[in-house]
């Protein structure tokens, strides 16, 4: 739910300085800020956190849906593992063809058409649920829902759940910033539109779909706990294609895989799409081939993509079996190389005095940190705390850097006039529409 607060942030802050400086990539305001290496570290890491972690995590986690809801491996006659390999396969290559010939235009115009398709989809799914509960009426279901596991319905939580409450006011703070705000994937998007009015548009029409995510996500889980309890708590992915083949009408089931594959695939083409943009701007063109034409550059970033879809499928299969889920390992593995890089961006924003060294000593810091204390030791600490943790590690080793290595002068944005700055009239109106839309579902369900 507070993503929609972090893309009011995004809207009527980030991103008006972003085409202010006429940027194409986050790491390009690093250099404008620090200096190239920080840029280029940045960079590298970006890269890897795609191939590492969310390149194969998305293409694992739609392998699943299809696998199950089509049984592909008894179709194809092989083991469910067997099956899920050709899943993978498939749908990578097929999200490579789109993202390397189609281009970030292609990559919008899926975008929307997967968007509406998964929203419609997403909610049809508890709908269909609730009215089959509800022996046809909505309300009686969800009512039925809810009597069988109000504690469910808590935005508060547990103290032992997945996420806890209190770990909102630590590290999810930074961690929301940093993929509303700078992240590329995302932020791509709003740097590729014609003037400010419409990326602040964009930004703010994603912030109210955000509000949709319980009912889209979460409502689902709940209804699964209601058919199934704790029967697939050891295969917590499997929860809901079980539920899909459940309760969806199989007239349904093909338009339903079909929006199940437009997600996956827009995801996966927006990452290698950026992925390439981010090689050929940041690292081929300034330190490979500082000549390269145009044309040069979209091939180069045309090979990135391949080798990074390559990478990621082969990767893919080796995500099963997260013990908490395949979106609680995403959030452990980003949480290596975000919050380092939100710290400096952040630092770059709001701290002028902070220097290129003292950037540079920060990122390695975090990143050697985070993994010490999460994967190595294993500290008795939620991850999100200890991104919090990390957070004001980096923030203090950027001051006490900065003191024996300070700025030479300070960073001043210019505007390039590249694009029109003028800001949407109603951009702090429904802003603040969706700040109180968000703070009142919280109270509504915080009990």
């Amino acid at each position: 739910m507070t993503s929609a607060l972090a893309l009011i942030v995004g809207a009527l802050y980030f991103v008006p300085m972003y085409l202010k400086m006429g940027l194409t990539t986050i790491p390009q305001y690093l250099e404008y800020r620090f200096d190239g290496l920080t840029r280029t570290l940045v960079a590298l890491f970006l890269i890897i956190s795609f191939v590492v972690t969310l390149l194969p995590i998305v293409l694992y986690t739609g392998a699943i849906n299809l696998e199950s809801i089509f049984n592909v491996s008894d179709v194809l006659g092989v083991s469910q593992s067997e099956g899920l390999w050709v899943t993978v396969v498939v749908v990578g290559v097929m999200g490579s063809i789109y993202a390397i010939f189609g281009g970030l235009k292609a990559v919008a115009y899926s975008d929307t058409i997967n968007g509406y398709g998964l929203l419609i989809g997403g909610l049809m799914i508890p709908v269909i649920a609730l009215l089959s509960i509800g022996d046809g009426n909505l309300i009686d279901g969800l009512l039925k829902v809810y009597n069988h596991a109000p504690e469910k319905f808590s935005v508060i939580g547990r103290r032992d759940s997945v996420l806890p409450f209190e770990t909102l006011f630590t590290g999810l703070i930074i961690n929301q910033l940093y993929f509303w705000c700078m992240n590329q994937v995302i932020v791509q998007r709003a740097l590729g539109a014609k003037n400010l009015v419409e990326a602040q548009k964009g930004l703010l029409y994603t912030g109210a779909l955000k509000l949709f995510v319980p009912a889209i996500i979460v409502l689902p889980g709940v209804i699964g706990f209601y058919y199934f309890g704790d029967s697939l708590f050891d295969n917590q992915d499997m929860i809901y294609p079980m539920l899909v083949k459940k309760v969806l009408p199989i007239g349904f089931v093909g338009f339903f895989a079909a929006v199940i594959m437009g997600a996956v695939l827009s995801t996966f083409n927006s990452v290698l799409n950026s992925a390439a943009t981010i090689f050929s701007c940041g690292i081929y063109k300034r330190h490979i081939n500082t000549e390269a034409s145009e044309r040069k550059m979209v091939k180069v970033g045309k090979m990135t993509s391949i080798l990074l879809a390559i990478f990621s499928i082969i990767a893919a299969p080796l995500v099963a079996k997260a013990p908490e889920g395949l979106y609680q390992l995403l959030q452990q593995l980003n949480g290596i190389f975000f919050i380092p890089i939100a710290s400096i961006i952040l630092a770059g924003f709001f701290l002028p005095k902070i220097s290129a060294t003292a950037a540079k000593s920060a990122l390695l810091v975090g990143l050697v940190f985070y993994i010490m204390t999460t994967f190595i030791l294993h500290v008795d600490l939620h991850f999100v705390h200890i991104w919090g943790i990390e957070f004001l590690l980096n923030i203090l080793v950027m001051f006490g850097v900065s003191y024996f290595y300070p700025i030479k002068t300070i960073f001043e944005p210019k505007d390039i006039c590249m694009v029109e700055l003028e800001h949407w009239k109603h951009a702090k109106l429904m802003g603040g529409i969706l700040v109180i839309i968000t703070i009142g579902i919280y109270i509504w369900l915080g009990y």
